[in-house]
């Protein structure tokens, strides 16, 4: 049955128990030919009198829906809050004690997480309490693949350098290659030599793997998407959503 044959199939349901006109199951009571056929006319009526019961029951079944969804992913996220928020192989910047945690998935490859960059500088700089989690997922080819290892392998090595390192390849342009990212590599103060040793490393390789698994329970197959108090949020949004976010977060 179709969406729209489900929904007049409810609200039939429903007229019928307004109108007290159900069977009584309990005794075995059905509808004869002539009762069936008075019960159609009436719902046919009552539609052509109110057609918009019809709209609002659409509505209200969309918002229960919706609600439903929110609930599901407020649930996901409880679940999963401890390795979202304090896995230590995940690179974690602003303020370590903030009231508030946005985790951001992202691949460095990706023209919308680089477009969103600079607002989420200013949202840091502008917010002291905020505490902010990379989840390294790359899902843009190998190139892709290349810069989190690095990136992760960075982090592990000094985290006090890592933002330089993720800001360079944040805001690179153009085509990015390997001799690039080891050009940022050398640049943000690593020794490329460690970092290369780094990449394969076992604790990198299950960082991405969870990173990976955890975007396909919470339903993230694209860059970036933000995870904001019980929302997640795909898509480069803009200053004033993440700061209504964050409020409503701390809320």
């Amino acid at each position: 049955m179709n969406f729209r044959g489900t929904l007049i199939a409810a609200f039939t349901f429903v007229l019928l128990v307004g109108l007290n006109i159900l069977p009584n199951t309990a005794t075995g009571q059905t509808f004869d030919a002539g009762e069936k056929k008075a019960i159609e006319a009436l719902i046919h009526d009552y539609l052509m009198a109110h057609p918009e019961v019809l709209l609002q029951s659409v509505a209200e079944y969309r918002r229960r829906q919706e609600m439903s969804e929110q609930d599901k992913t407020k649930q996901k996220l409880a679940n999963l809050s401890d390795i979202l928020q304090t896995n230590v192989g995940s690179p974690t910047i602003g303020n370590p004690n903030g009231n508030v945690t946005i985790v951001e998935f992202f691949d460095y490859r990706c023209s919308y997480c680089k477009k969103v960059f600079p607002t989420i500088q200013a949202l840091l700089k502008d917010d002291t309490n905020i505490r902010y989690v990379f989840k390294e997922f790359p899902i843009l080819g190998p190139v892709s693949e290349i810069a989190t290892r690095a990136s992760l392998a960075a982090w592990s090595i000094d985290p006090k350098k890592y933002m330089a390192f993720h800001a360079a390849l944040m805001t690179s342009r153009g085509q990015l290659d390997e001799k690039r990212v080891f050009k940022y590599v050398k640049e943000a103060g690593y020794d490329p030599d460690q970092v290369r040793n780094g990449m394969h490393s076992k604790a990198v390789g299950t960082e991405i793997a969870t990173n990976v698994k955890l975007a396909s329970e919470l339903g993230i197959n694209g860059t970036p998407a933000f995870l904001i108090g019980d929302h997640i949020v795909p898509g480069a949004i803009d200053m004033a959503t993440l700061k209504q976010l964050v409020q409503a977060a701390r809320k």
